[in-house]
């Protein structure tokens, strides 16, 4: 599989993406998700994204942490080149979203989070998303000093502006290796932060790159000329808009959510598709 650089890392070009479902009945079971992690690794995905907050509600907070964890641990192969990336800074309180980017507040959810997933230190520990009552420079400096105190390698931040991004660089310095934000074909609103990811050497993790749980189902009819190129190829739509992301730049690592091994094999496959300038050009303006 073609592979991306994350920091001083090589990973797979497309990673496995955790999604958080509202109820507890309407995702996976934990054995059939555990078997789709172990899909991914088969299929050469060595880059998995989870956050501490993706749970259907606040009784189970760690919930997907803990099965990737348990994914890993019972994977027969090879992991010691996966690179796990979880985020914090997010809480909830029951089923509802808050927001806690406190520097106390993020390092005690980077500690219960290396709890969660047994590591000495995490790969790359994100900041999930800009918290209102915090200032930028307090979270970030918050990240430098995890870095700094040795309980993660790599810091990230997501859902974050140019001037944001500008700020983490500053203060947060070498080890800031990533920015996710929402990109996808309906959803271009990153593009400039894409570029500047480009330009300063950090790679880009567009989130949702099929543009969310309920428009991935609809991807044929929302993005027709998606759906026509893959026609022309025989392949899916979802492995030709991963293609699309990759052809953005190479800092892009899309990573696609799945909740059957043949998703994330067919979403693997797509770092290995070739689009012609044509299609290209077709699909940039769609």
């Amino acid at each position: 599989m073609q592979q991306r650089r994350i920091g001083d890392r090589t990973v797979s070009a497309i990673g496995l993406g955790a999604m958080p479902l509202s109820t507890k009945t309407d995702r996976p079971s934990r054995e059939d998700a555990v078997a789709v992690v172990h899909a991914a690794l088969d299929a050469g995905v060595t880059l998995i994204d989870t956050a501490d907050a993706y749970a259907a509600d606040e009784s189970e907070f760690g919930h997907n942490e803990s099965l990737v964890a348990e994914a890993l641990a019972s994977y027969g192969g090879d992991t010691s080149s996966v690179l796990v990336a979880t985020k914090g800074g997010h809480t909830r309180r029951g089923t509802d979203w808050e927001l806690d980017g406190s520097p106390a507040y993020l390092r005690r959810a980077c500690e219960d989070s290396l709890r969660r997933l047994g590591a000495d230190a995490i790969g790359l520990y994100q900041f999930h998303r800009p918290d209102p009552e915090t200032p930028w420079e307090e979270s970030m400096g918050a990240l430098r000093q995890l870095v700094d105190d040795g309980l993660m390698r790599m810091a990230g931040i997501s859902n974050a502006d140019i001037a944001q991004i500008d700020v983490a660089r500053s203060i947060v310095g070498p080890a800031l290796a990533s920015v996710q934000n929402q990109f996808s074909p309906g959803w271009r609103f990153s593009a400039d932060e894409l570029a500047h990811c480009a330009a300063h050497g950090l790679a880009f993790i567009p989130w949702s790159p099929f543009g969310g749980v309920s428009a991935a189902g609809s991807l044929d009819s929302s993005a027709p000329a998606f759906a026509e190129v893959a026609e022309e190829l025989g392949v899916s739509v979802y492995r030709v808009t991963l293609a699309w992301h990759l052809a953005q730049s190479e800092v892009v690592v899309p990573i696609p959510g799945a909740s059957r091994p043949s998703s994330i094999q067919d979403s693997a496959a797509a770092a290995d598709l070739q689009l012609t300038p044509e299609q290209l050009a077709r699909l940039d303006a769609a």
